[in-house]
């Protein structure tokens, strides 16, 4: 009797202290509107990983801007990337983003190394990306601008918490994250 009066007194405890409601993190379902929201110019704001090697990579990341523009082929976009490692300055027009239909994904090539990636539902201005690579949780943001609203680091903020990091976590090219 002691037990079940301890378990009825200790569930509110145990229902309060659940992880946050984690229906934002949704990835997008493909459809024509898809590939043209995501043409253009974006700016590399963070990445979180648990993943080492990739935790030391975003590390030395200083700046980086993309651009995605039409392909000769409908399930591929150019991208033209530009960024600052440490102090090293760095300009590709040479990889591809191709777009796989049938399961939602992105996948990033470029020569013989690729990165698969889960669009989630966010602000249109937002490009939240849940990278599926080595099942190892890792997530990125980029944006229209280089400046988050508030909402936007918020909603950014939710999707970390559902995959279990910490802003602590977060390895930011911006003070704003």
């Amino acid at each position: 009797m002691l037990g079940s009066l301890t378990l009825l007194l200790a569930l509110p405890l145990a229902l309060a202290t659940e992880p946050t409601n984690c229906t934002q993190l949704v990835p997008v379902t493909f459809d024509n509107a898809t590939v043209p929201r995501l043409l253009g110019h974006w700016v590399y704001i963070a990445g979180v990983s648990r993943y080492r090697p990739h935790v030391e990579e975003l590390k030395v990341l200083r700046y980086a801007v993309f651009t995605f523009s039409p392909s000769s082929h409908e399930d591929e976009l150019n991208v033209t990337e530009i960024m600052r490692l440490n102090e090293t300055c760095v300009t590709r027009n040479t990889s591809k983003i191709q777009i796989f239909w049938h399961n939602s994904t992105l996948a990033h090539v470029e020569g013989q190394a690729s990165s698969t990636a889960k669009l989630m539902q966010s602000n249109t201005d937002l490009l939240i990306l849940k990278h599926l690579n080595d099942n190892v949780p890792t997530l990125s943001i980029s944006a229209r601008t280089a400046n988050l609203t508030k909402e936007q680091t918020e909603e950014f903020k939710a999707h970390l918490h559902c995959l279990g990091f910490t802003e602590e976590d977060v390895i930011s090219t911006s003070e704003e994250v």
